[in-house]
Parts: C-alpha cells; sequence; structure tokens
C-alpha cells in the first residue's frame, strides 16, 4: 500500500502537507465520519487526499464515504489510496437516493458537471444533477441529522451581475438568460441553492454554501481540459496559446489547495444557510490577460493568437462577465487565500511536468 497520498506528485505532496499542517479545527474531525460526493473530482480528490494526509500525520481517524459511480475510476483516481481502512467506497450514482448503512456527521457535497462542453451536449443531465444530485445528498443529511454539509456551488450563480459594482458580493445577484442551453449549469447551481436554503429553513438541515471562483493547482488529471490546464499545455507543448473568444471576460481564481483549506474550514465556521465567495480577490483578471501571462512565462517561445468561430457556442463557453468577485465575507470569519495567480501557475505546471499529465 502506498505511503504517501500522491506519491508520483511532490507538489501536490507538499500543498497536502501544508493543508495538514494549518490551524484548521482538526480536533473536530477526530474519530468523525465524513460524505464526499464527487470524489473522483478535481477539488473532491483533493479533500479526499487531504484528509488521507491529516489521518496519517495527525492520527485523526476520519471515516471517508465516497458515493462513486464506478470503482475502476476511484482506482484510477487514487491508486491504492482506496484500500486505506478509513476509507469506504458506496457504489452508487448521485441522480439516484443515496442509502448509506452507517452513521455520517459530516457531508461535502462536490459532484457536479465541470465540463463545458459537456454542458451544451447535455443541459437536461447537467440541471438535473444538479438538482436531484442535491436534493438526494440533502435528504440523507436530514435522515443522518448531519453536525454540518457543505455544498460547493459555483460564482457562475452571479450570472451577468452589474458591471459598476467594484465587488460582486453575496447578495449581488445578475441576469441570467434561463432560456439558453448553456444556463443549464449556473441556472441548476440557483436552484440547488435554494433547495439549500429550503432544507435549512424546514428542516433544519446545517447547510453552508461555497461560491467557488475557478480553481486550479497541483494535481490535475490528464483529461483535464478547462482553460488553465489549456494555457499550461501550450507552454509546456511550446505552441501558442490559442483563444477562441475575445478573452474580454474577468475571471476570478483560487488555487485548489486554498479551496480545500476553506471548505474545511467552513464545515466548522461556516453559518447555516448562507453561502460564502472563495476566491483569492488579488487573481482577478481578463482571460486574455491570463493567456497573455502564461505566454510571458516561455520567454517568448510562445503568443497569444485568436481564432474565434462563427459559432462559439459550440464550445460550451459561458457568457463573458465583470465581475470581481468579494472574499470579504469569508476573510470576515477568518479565513483568506494567499496564493496569487503566478503561484497557482507555478505549481500548477511543475506538477503537470513531473507527473507528465501534458
Amino acid at each position: 500500500m502506498q505511503l504517501f497520498e500522491t506519491p508520483n506528485d511532490p507538489i501536490l505532496q507538499e500543498d497536502l502537507n501544508n493543508i495538514v499542517k494549518s490551524d484548521l479545527p482538526w480536533d473536530k474531525l477526530a474519530g468523525k465520519s465524513l460524505l464526499i460526493t464527487g470524489a473522483t473530482g478535481l477539488v473532491g480528490g483533493a479533500v479526499v487526499r487531504a484528509l488521507c494526509c491529516a489521518n496519517r500525520l495527525r492520527g485523526l481517524g476520519v471515516r471517508l464515504l465516497l458515493p462513486v459511480r464506478s470503482k475502476e475510476k476511484a482506482r484510477e483516481t487514487f491508486g491504492d489510496l482506496i484500500e486505506r481502512e478509513n476509507i469506504r467506497l458506496i457504489m452508487s450514482d448521485i441522480c439516484q437516493p443515496l442509502c448509506v448503512d452507517e452513521p455520517v456527521d459530516h457531508i461535502l457535497h462536490a459532484a457536479s458537471v465541470t465540463n463545458s462542453k459537456q454542458m451544451v451536449t447535455y443541459p437536461v443531465e447537467t440541471i438535473m444533477t444538479a438538482i436531484d444530485g442535491t436534493r438526494h445528498v440533502l435528504e440523507l443529511a436530514r435522515e443522518k441529522q448531519v453536525e454540518s454539509i457543505v455544498y460547493l456551488s459555483s460564482m457562475e450563480a452571479y450570472g451577468k451581475p452589474d458591471e459598476s459594482l467594484p465587488t460582486v458580493t453575496e447578495t449581488d445577484y445578475g441576469y441570467i438568460d434561463f432560456l439558453g442551453v448553456r444556463s443549464c449549469y449556473p441556472e441548476g447551481k440557483r436552484m440547488a441553492e435554494c433547495l439549500c436554503a429550503c432544507y435549512h429553513a424546514e428542516y433544519g438541515v446545517p447547510v453552508r454554501i461555497a461560491r467557488l471562483a475557478q480553481t486550479f493547482g497541483a494535481g490535475i488529471s490528464a483529461s483535464e481540459n478547462r482553460v488553465f490546464a489549456q494555457f499550461a499545455r501550450s507552454l509546456l507543448n511550446g505552441t501558442d496559446i490559442v483563444l477562441h473568444t475575445a478573452g474580454d471576460s474577468w475571471g476570478n481564481y483560487c488555487y485548489t489547495a486554498e479551496c480545500v483549506s476553506a471548505l474545511l474550514f467552513l464545515l466548522f465556521n461556516g453559518e447555516n444557510g448562507e453561502a460564502y465567495n472563495v476566491v483569492n480577490e488579488q487573481t482577478n483578471c481578463q482571460i486574455r490577460d491570463m493567456a497573455q501571462m502564461v505566454a510571458d512565462m516561455s520567454g517568448g517561445n510562445i503568443k497569444v493568437v485568436f481564432d474565434i468561430p462563427e459559432d462559439e457556442l459550440k464550445y460550451g463557453y459561458a457568457p463573458s462577465v465583470k465581475m470581481h468577485l468579494s472574499g470579504a465575507k469569508l476573510a470576515a470569519l477568518g479565513w483568506k487565500a494567499t496564493i496569487d495567480l503566478p503561484e497557482m501557475y507555478r505549481r500548477l505546471i511543475a506538477g503537470m511536468q513531473v507527473t507528465g499529465n501534458y
């Protein structure tokens, strides 16, 4: 059985060690059980590894319950890590009711469609995964009378906010064209958040909502195809970065390891029924500027080029927005991101190099 949580990626392992060394209230997790949906995804998988690392280094004895559709994918994602005694795979589909025959103390609901092309190809499945999946998780939380549950939402839930706002706080909702097919994702997130609020109001389910900025860092899979991975692969392969839009949309970001820290922080410190942005405010920039930043890291070997198709919708890109996400609400509780965008890319690229995932 592998000793470390990610033996082939020392960059990610360093991230995990740093999470475990942080001053999170680890003692509150000792001997508890935590159910994590979306465990084979980027964020869910990072949480699983971080808690396995905490079990090894801190002796917490946290029981990890992982609903997965495929044991093969779980093994491909985690390797021998799934053989650790504190991990239990539960074969299930999030779109069906969850049957768990043991106590559940906390839940992290990270299961979601994240591939933009899939959103426009399978919009019905995208929105029903958000709605039905969240309802089933909330029902389980109600049945098990959990101590806390964190739902992973998205900054896309804001839609197109008022462009005159200096920052977008948790109450600054904008416009979404709900007849647009790509809106299946942000509308699904909004509906799921509303379900969370309703389950808290009617049944007292202790749910908190984390609205994530785009999250990336060391540990991405070889199949990851979101723009941050495309930019990094262009740099590593020495090929120009190709933008299929004007790149004028404003992005907001958070490093994966810091996102994991924020989610565990919210598990114990968030207020029930409340939503919190998870973001490093200093990362706010336009997509084309981020592309140029990565190109500049090549020392002039690659450049940014534009190849904008007549039908941009087929790529499933989110609509262009001008939004500077505020992290003030979470900072007021005592958590703040510190890793800036250049360092996020340096660690992402170093991780890709050592694992060959490019």
